[in-house]
């Protein structure tokens, strides 16, 4: 795992996350997902500065059309963000599940 990676699995592992169970390297078809939750049907990409050149980002679309196309929707963090501000990752998470309100660290 990056740094990163690593970072954001400390926090969403055990279900510590909201008693949410998040996979890390999950394999799904063709593809692997960083981090991955069956209950909400929800790939979390930790993106670092590769994921910015063009030839990944046509990459990255076609694997989140064909993931989307199997019910799954995928967010994508900077890894930057996550490295950074934790918090604000999480609430990025919390937001694509559908929850408001303050950070949802291990809460």
């Amino acid at each position: 795992m990056t740094p990163s990676e690593a970072t954001l699995w400390r926090v969403v592992r055990a279900k510590r996350f909201k008693g949410l169970h998040f996979r890390r390297q999950h394999p799904f078809g063709p593809y692997i997902l960083d981090f991955y939750c069956d209950a909400a049907k929800l790939a979390v990409e930790v993106d670092g500065g590769i994921h910015q050149l063009e030839e990944r980002m046509m990459q990255d679309a076609a694997r989140d059309a064909w993931v989307t196309q199997r019910g799954v929707r995928t967010l994508r963090l900077p890894a930057r963000l996550v490295l950074e501000d934790i918090d604000a990752a999480l609430e990025l998470i919390g937001a694509e599940l559908g929850w408001r309100g303050p950070a949802y660290r291990f809460g």
